[in-house]
């Protein structure tokens, strides 16, 4: 199988734009919202939520980054690189949406609420990503998906954003290719 781009750069920022307009409007505010990248793609994901959401509600929405390297639950299997977290402000009481390119089975996620916990209490955590492949291992679900794109296990969703790799889409290819 070739690789083969299921979302392209239009694509990619129409539903980073409607992702924007359903956090708006599900929250009914942008009062006490605070926006969360989670390392390394979810950052300039949840910057570019942060710009679409300013440009219509005329109002800032402070974006945070978070490693949550040291509380996933595979470190035994891989070297971690720490990155650093930078959260602006203090998230008790907040509305703290997650930021990630890709939900797969759920395991990264569970380990950025956990490090998100060890910043204070937020009054809700939500999930926003920009690709939902599916094959959950724990019940966790995302709340604003960009698109849903059925995986098989023997194949890698790629997503590339300008800021890291200079151009924006989602392919989807097997292992063997990348």
């Amino acid at each position: 199988m070739p690789i083969k781009v299921v979302m392209s750069a239009d694509e990619l920022r129409r539903a980073m734009a409607r992702m924007a307009h359903e956090i708006v409007e599900y929250n009914k505010s942008t009062d006490n919202l605070m926006l969360v990248g989670m390392h390394t793609r979810g950052v300039p994901l949840a910057k570019r939520l942060s710009s679409n959401i300013a440009s219509f509600e005329k109002t800032p929405v402070p974006v945070g980054v978070l490693d949550f390297t040291s509380y996933r639950d595979d470190l035994n299997h891989r070297q971690p690189v720490v990155k650093g977290s930078d959260i602006p402000g203090s998230i008790n009481g907040k509305v703290v949406v997650l930021v990630d390119d890709v939900l797969f089975t759920g395991r990264s996620a569970r380990a950025a609420m956990d490090a998100i916990i060890d910043f204070g209490r937020p009054a809700v955590i939500q999930l926003a990503v920009l690709i939902d492949r599916g094959h959950r291992e724990l019940p966790i679900r995302a709340d604003y998906v960009g698109k849903n794109i059925p995986s098989s296990h023997a194949e890698d969703v790629q997503v590339k954003l300008s800021e890291i790799d200079g151009t924006d889409e989602v392919c989807i290819a097997t292992m063997e290719q990348c």
